[in-house]
């Protein structure tokens, strides 16, 4: 099988994705629902397409690249480190971890770290100390600790994890999940009961939850800010609340800062807002720079001590390589300042979000498309009233405009936006950003434009994926508005594609990609189809974007 699922053959080269258009690209990857655009090469907070076109980054791979996309000096030791020595594995020593270590625990002010990969594992790991702990140090019986969290909570994919998860589309089709791990209360309801969920930014819930459970309870864990719910910050006195929740009923505090770390909110770390000190910490995304999977666990001698030797470890965890670029990366977020940075930048960005809350959709609305703009640092995002959109238009359509004026952003949900821009952009680049969405808003209800279409057929031969870029100004251009049903036919001819609909006719331009002839444009097709009867038949057809 060849990337994105699709079946591959012996003429299929995937030596240098550069030689692809971005068209041929976005075809094979069909496991994701991302914006149709693709990234070839990168520099600070800019990023550039394979043909060309520049754009402004404001996800930053969900803040793994804090320091920027490609940071010379990570880079340089990157390259100095890959000549010198990769990988040792655990079960022999290498003299890149030790300082390495010694980094992690002074910066960040805790006595031990376990280095692990991926974001996912730190919290995994996390999870595994905090029940190990129980089961040691507070004296749980065997076998019943529970870890609780809280609702809209993301702290990964992983079947521990997903246990947390209340997100459906996360969680369907993947139990049964880890059993005493959730955001419930009781945590284990009776048969045919649901247990009340416990809500972030709620003392209440976790209390409840505490009295209820607090001698088995090993861990409450925590975003200090829910990024990917959509930025939601919480009021000034819920962590340090929650800490001395824990502390009254020997709980654990886990705070999960893999997204939040590393001074993307204006601090190193999300909690000292608050002056709180979790008693387990997770690190991850950008403490490589986006270099390298690198991520780590912090805690104190008497919590880590309950990991004895051979207990838990990792291949590629504390691996030199990853070693050498966390300690540069390290380097480039302290010596360039870049939290205080990421408090001026997010300041100017909130700022100029929140004056565009005067635009709306018609000069006699009493409420503009923005209802509220929120983050700390550059961890922000805007939440849209998407009512008042006649064309039922939201996050995804507002990013596709933005993405055609050259910024890119993720939406959460229908009607939320984050914007979370590499630490190192500059005031211009705030402004251009504000500026876009600005202009993207005032063209957000606006009758005509362009709306991406993908006509996606699968069976157990092929796939083929149908993208076409439609100009018209009926309706019909509104996500969501065309269905199957309004097509009668579609006849091509010479790459133009005429669409009959209740809507009138429209001219299609269509680019076909065929992904067992990845890279070619194919233009031997048959002339003519009946769309309705094919979509019986099991073909897909949907309004993917709007721009």
């Amino acid at each position: 099988m060849s990337p994105g699922g699709h079946l591959a053959t012996d003429q299929d080269d995937f030596s240098h994705g550069s030689s692809f258009t971005s068209q041929a690209l976005i075809a094979l990857d069909n496991h994701y629902h991302p914006l149709p655009v693709v990234f070839d090469r990168a520099e600070g907070c800019t990023v550039w397409d394979p043909e060309g076109k520049q754009y402004i980054d404001c996800l930053s791979a969900s803040s793994a690249v804090n320091q920027g996309h490609c940071h010379p000096k990570i880079l340089k030791a990157l390259i100095e480190q890959a000549g010198r020595l990769t990988l040792s594995s655990r079960a022999f020593h290498n003299s890149a971890l030790g300082p390495y270590l010694a980094k992690l625990c002074s910066t960040f002010g805790y006595q031990r770290t376990l280095p692990m990969n991926a974001g996912v594992e730190a919290v995994e790991t996390a999870l595994k100390i905090a029940r190990k702990w129980a089961y040691t140090k507070k004296g749980v019986p065997a076998g019943q600790a529970i870890i609780l969290s809280v609702e809209g909570n993301f702290h990964g994919r992983t079947l521990g994890t997903m246990g947390m998860s209340t997100d459906p589309d996360s969680r369907s089709a993947f139990g049964p999940f880890l059993k005493g791990i959730c955001s419930s209360c009781p945590s284990s309801p009776p048969k045919n009961a649901e247990g009340r969920l416990l809500k972030f930014n709620n003392v209440n819930d976790i209390e409840r939850a505490l009295q209820a459970h607090g001698k088995s309870a090993a861990a409450v864990v925590l975003e200090p800010i829910q990024g990917e719910a959509g930025v939601v910050v919480p009021d000034d006195d819920y962590l340090p609340k929650i800490k001395a929740l824990c502390t009254l009923h020997n709980v654990l505090l886990i705070l999960d800062e893999v997204q939040t770390g590393l001074g993307r909110t204006g601090k190193l770390l999300c909690q000292h807002h608050w002056n709180v000190r979790a008693d387990i910490t997770t690190l991850g995304k950008s403490l490589s720079g986006g270099f390298y999977p690198v991520s780590a666990v912090l805690a104190d001698e008497n919590i880590m001590d309950v990991i004895k030797p051979g207990e838990h470890g990792s291949t590629f965890g504390g691996n030199p390589l990853g070693c050498a670029i966390a300690v540069a990366a390290l380097d480039v977020l302290l010596d360039e300042h870049l939290a205080e940075r990421a408090e001026e930048m997010g300041q100017m960005m909130r700022s100029g979000l929140l004056e565009l809350k005067s635009i709306r959709p018609l000069a006699d609305s009493s409420t503009g498309y923005i209802q509220a703009v929120r983050g700390k640092g550059l961890l922000n995002a805007i939440v849209l009233d998407t009512s008042l959109s006649t064309k039922k238009r939201g996050a995804w359509e507002l990013c596709l405009l933005m993405k055609s004026r050259g910024v890119l952003a993720k939406p959460s949900h229908s009607n939320i936006i984050r914007l979370v821009p590499p630490l190192v952009i500059g005031p211009e680049e705030v402004k251009r950003v504000v500026t876009v969405i600005g202009e993207s808003l005032k063209d957000l209800d606006q009758v005509g434009g362009h709306s991406y279409f993908f006509l996606i057929f699968q069976n157990r031969t092929s796939f083929i994926r149908i993208q076409s870029k439609v100009n018209t100004n009926s309706a019909c251009s509104a996500a969501g508005q065309v269905k199957p049903w309004h097509v009668a036919k579609q006849i091509l001819q010479n790459e133009r594609l005429e669409v009959e609909s209740n809507h009138g006719n429209l001219s299609v331009d269509i680019s076909l990609v065929w992904p067992y002839q990845i890279g070619q444009t194919k233009k031997v097709v048959p002339k003519s189809f009946n769309l309705h009867k094919i979509y019986q038949s099991g073909v897909v057809f949907f309004v993917q974007s709007f721009v």
